[in-house]
């Protein structure tokens, strides 16, 4: 895969020229980008997946869901269906994609829609009976046909996009000049602790304006397991046990590391690409497993599998600030919603 990438060194410069010159477009007012009176935060990044936004996504609704209708609104991705849909009691990941089905399995008070086109989609949930006061876009920070009141942008502290480049050989989806637009910038999956020099040269390559605060987060695991009727499971009780550990993300390295300190030993790891859909073939192959290993997954594969894999197993992640950083994001949240209210 690192050898194609390389080979394909030659197009990083069309890819620049197409995506710089759309964005030019787009601050230009050229093309045109879409502003609602409603409060609405972008969650978002410069690269290709493994950043954290589905945990980002879902610690502002724990921090906001209280004190306002909220809706998140994602692209739905590997979905079955098309245009816009509101999740309801008869969807599944299939129907409206395994994050979104994660938000709606999650968060009963919310809204959680999908639709390719976030112009529409937030139209459509605008005129729904029960309108949000507040819409959080997931995965939306290149999709500047709508104007983000707010716009969070991630990068993940072992792949910073300052130390990227563009597709098709890097990982980025837009130049690193793109970040300018990021109203408030996340460093996420950090160790536990950062020592001030560390901040500081992160800070520096990542070349913010002084106008942009930035703040480091880290990834919890849960170290309870749950299953399809919710029943706790301890992961220290796998030390004596069989596992196989089944993934579909970006990056699974951090979670098999955290497995690994628990000191359980994992028989088998098996790793697909993120999102992934799994075949008849795999899924009789997992069936088989089962039977003599204790299965193993992520909160985001659960939602794919739960109906096929009857004893899987997953554990859950959160983002958690380090330090007080949890404090200036937060103020930065509110800030916005505030300042919003007061000219509605």
């Amino acid at each position: 895969m690192r050898l194609l990438r390389n080979l394909l060194l030659p197009f990083v410069p069309l890819y620049y020229l197409i995506t710089w010159s759309r964005n030019r477009l787009y601050d230009w007012r050229i093309l045109k980008s879409t502003e609602f009176a409603t409060p609405t935060i972008v969650v978002g990044n410069l690269s290709v997946g493994g950043t954290g936004k589905s945990p980002m996504v879902e610690y502002m609704i724990r921090l906001l869901k209280d004190d306002m209708h909220l809706a998140t609104l994602s692209r739905g991705y590997k979905r079955s269906t098309s245009g816009y849909r509101l999740a309801n009691e008869n969807d599944s990941a299939k129907t409206i994609g395994d994050e979104p089905f994660q938000f709606y399995s999650k968060f009963n008070d919310i809204l959680v829609a999908v639709d390719a086109d976030r112009v529409n989609g937030i139209k459509q949930l605008l005129s729904n009976h029960n309108k949000p006061g507040l819409i959080i876009l997931d995965d939306a920070f290149q999709h500047r046909k709508v104007k983000g009141g707010l716009n969070v942008l991630l990068t993940s502290y072992g792949d910073l996009y300052s130390n990227d480049i563009l597709l098709p050989t890097g990982s980025l989806r837009e130049p690193r000049s793109g970040a300018k637009r990021a109203d408030v910038v996340v460093v996420t999956k950090c160790p536990d602790r950062l020592k001030d020099s560390e901040r500081s040269a992160i800070k520096k390559s990542l070349r913010l304006s002084s106008s942009q605060p930035l703040v480091f987060s880290k990834i919890v695991y849960d170290s309870q397991l749950l299953n399809n009727h919710q029943e706790s499971f301890k992961l220290s009780n796998l030390r004596e046990k069989k596992v196989v550990l089944v993934t579909g993300i970006a990056n699974p390295e951090p979670l098999v590391k955290y497995i690994e300190d628990q000191n359980v030993i994992l028989e088998k790891h098996l790793a697909y690409p993120d999102h992934h859909d799994f075949s008849e073939n795999e899924l009789k192959q997992l069936k088989r497993l089962e039977k003599d290993y204790f299965l193993l997954t992520t909160e985001k594969d659960f939602v794919r599998l739960k109906d096929e894999i009857s004893s899987l197993h997953y554990i859950s992640i959160r983002t958690e600030f380090l330090a007080e950083d949890g404090k200036v994001f937060d103020t930065v949240i509110k800030k916005y919603l505030e300042e919003v209210r007061k000219h509605l």
